[in-house]
């Protein structure tokens, strides 16, 4: 078992031995002040021991658990002598000499915890060999305050102020050398957070934001102060910011040992800080505005400074916004540097000097990530696409982009970047993604209509020739053939060398193939069928395919053309799942709405088709979108294919 866990459940005994003299002073003399003593330590204590725990289970070899301990230990300490003093004070318990003047200096142990948790956080280690003076010189001065406290010729304050007190008067000037001396161990110990903090990794650095975020409570403990003395004419109500300070301290370690991402601690921290600030300048207010009517107005007037506090309040409201921008900016520079180049960005596209699409390098700039990229939600595509149509990866640290209620891009930053941040930045982002957004969708349409509109050309070049050499070797070749034989036919026809039954019986034949193939060659271009219906031709087109087919038709009249493309599109899905998807049945729907016609072809095959240039579904989509169409192919591994057209048949 580490050290670390072994010194932790050996603190925990501790404590729980601490609690021993509270208990005996309540057993025998159960006075309310004792008991609230008591009953703080044991909250202070159990809010620390189980972060203690929590951190230890996590991270065994961590010396942060056992300093979180050591923090209910000392709570627990102080507390349950200062209950066993009251009871002893009112003669129920024995209270030795010792006792007395330990207890003087016994308040400078609640701030050890605090003072070893900024020197080891996060990882338990000191930041470096040369910061081990400071643990060091924490405890000698400690040590030499309980000496100098209790031996100080001062009364012992109540219950025990007529106790007789060691009289060493030189002590009273060794206080003030032990005090700065203490201070200063303190402010080193916050100096070692602030050069690990320079030091670190983002995660690292998130941590110990996560424990700055519990040291704004020493301020706002300090506030508390300040308005109780207002209030109450005494510091009474900063028992309520001390104990919030000694809980925020083990439950913000905690949190950031064991879950650092768990919240968004940025904006905590910049949210606490404003309205740290907004309660500050209510205090001022109050505080100015009750001494200036103290000075008018004998005895002064709570009225107005209230008014006039509650006015504050209202204006500073006002300027909350701006106060978190303005402490945002200080706090976070980056953030700022990033939301200036996009307010740059988007005011030279509103002049013609810039492109939105340029986001990405401007980011790229500002927040001095070169790993940034801004992926684009392409209609009719999957995930998302950069400027020049790459995929972008949108992984666990992707921020998306949303312009209302719609995605429209994603923000991809290096794992390391805040999320705060780049939420921030995503949002402000919006308007020049949207607008880039509708740039790449617009040329990419154009693009496809090019290709298309060469497709389409193409294919037509294609047919054309096909049909040139259908009827030069075929209906052309018996026609030719056909004029010959009744050509010779009519030369022999006097002299009788020649059967001219036989000739026009070869004759009737070849005129009959040559019509057979010529209509084959109008199938080609409009299936006869088509002229009793698209049902009929549908189920012609049906009968033939070796695989149930169920066939749903809810259709009316169509026009001749939104019929034929109906028909190519069933036809090719058709023979798409016959000849490649192995499927086992196929489905074909026809549904035609108010204006529009759709056409569903399914099968329980292999999937995993893929519309390619060249093939017959690029060939479909290019007849549909001649149409005005749209077609759409679904067709996951494994899981079947889904062919859908819709097509436009109003007037």
């Amino acid at each position: 078992m580490p050290a670390a866990r072994i010194l932790t459940w050996a603190l925990g005994g501790l404590t729980a031995v601490a609690m021993l003299p509270g208990l005996v002073a309540l057993a025998v003399a159960p006075e309310l002040r004792a008991g609230v003593e008591v009953a703080v330590g044991v909250l202070l204590a159990a809010v620390a021991a189980g972060a203690a725990v929590l951190v230890s289970r996590h991270a065994p070899a961590n010396a942060v658990g056992p300093i979180l301990m050591l923090g209910a230990f000392v709570a627990v300490f102080d507390t349950s002598m200062t209950g066993y003093a009251i009871v002893a004070g009112a003669g129920e318990l024995p209270a030795p000499l010792w006792f007395v003047a330990a207890r003087e200096g016994s308040w400078m142990l609640l701030y050890v915890p605090m003072a070893l948790l900024l020197l080891h956080f996060p990882d338990g280690r000191l930041p470096s060999r040369r910061w081990r003076v400071v643990p060091i010189a924490l405890l000698v001065v400690i040590s030499v305050f309980f000496v100098v406290a209790a031996l100080i010729p001062w009364p012992y304050p109540a219950p025990f102020e007529d106790r007789q007190h060691p009289e060493v008067e030189w002590m009273a000037a060794a206080l003030f050398v032990v005090l700065p001396a203490f201070m200063a161990t303190l402010i080193a110990s916050l100096a070692s957070a602030v050069v690990r903090y320079r030091r670190s990794g983002e995660v690292a650095r998130r941590q110990l934001r996560m424990l700055a975020l519990a040291g704004i409570s020493l301020p706002l403990t300090l506030l508390v102060c300040w308005l109780s003395y207002l209030v109450l004419d005494g510091p009474d109500l900063v028992v309520i910011g001390l104990l919030f300070m000694f809980l925020a301290f083990p439950i913000a370690a905690a949190v950031a040992v064991i879950r650092h991402d768990l919240y968004d601690v940025d904006r905590a921290l910049v949210l606490t800080t404003v309205y740290g600030i907004i309660g500050a300048g209510l205090l001022l207010v109050f505080t100015v505005v009750s001494a200036v009517t103290g000075l008018a107005l004998a005895g002064g007037s709570t009225v107005l400074a209230v008014i006039a506090t509650a006015a504050s309040a209202l204006a500073l409201g006002t300027l909350r916004p701006r106060l978190v921008d303005s402490v945002g900016r200080r706090l976070y520079p980056a953030r700022a540097r990033a939301l200036a180049a996009i307010e740059d960005l988007r005011t030279r596209v509103h002049r013609g000097e810039a492109v939105p699409e340029q986001l990405e390098p401007v980011l790229r700039r500002a927040l001095a990530d070169p790993e940034l990229r801004i992926g684009y939600v392409v209609p009719g595509g999957e995930g998302f696409r950069d400027r020049d149509g790459r995929p972008v990866p949108s992984g666990p640290g992707a921020q998306t982009i949303t312009v209302g209620d719609e995605v429209v891009g994603v923000l991809v930053a290096a794992a390391s970047a805040a999320p705060w941040l780049m939420r921030d930045v995503a949002e402000a982002s919006g308007l020049v993604v949207e607008i880039a957004r509708l740039r790449l969708e617009l040329a990419q349409a154009l693009r496809d209509v090019e290709a298309s509109r060469s497709r389409l050309l193409r294919a037509g070049y294609e047919e054309r020739k096909r049909l040139e050499l259908d009827l030069h070797d075929g209906a052309q070749q018996r026609l030719v053939s056909l004029g010959m034989s009744l050509r010779l036919a009519q030369r022999h026809l006097v002299d009788g060398t020649v059967d001219v039954d036989s000739v026009l019986d070869g004759a009737v034949a070849e005129l009959g193939t040559a019509v057979g193939e010529l209509r084959q060659i109008a199938h080609g271009l409009r299936p006869s069928c088509l002229d009793d219906g698209l049902p009929a031709a549908l189920a012609s087109l049906t009968q033939g395919i070796p695989l149930p087919v169920t066939v749903e038709l809810e259709t009316g009249a169509l026009p001749d053309h939104v019929s034929t493309t109906a028909y190519y599109v069933a036809s090719e899905a058709l023979a798409n799942a016959v000849k490649h998807a192995e499927a086992g049945a196929i489905d074909l729907v026809v549904r035609q709405h108010d204006d529009s016609v759709a056409v569903l072809v399914t099968d329980d095959g292999r999937g995993g088709a893929v519309v390619k240039a060249g093939s017959g579904l690029a060939g479909l989509r290019d007849r549909v979108a001649a149409l005005g169409g749209s077609i759409g192919v679904t067709s996951p591994p494994g899981q079947g294919t889904r062919i859908e057209a819709v097509l436009p048949c109003g007037s």
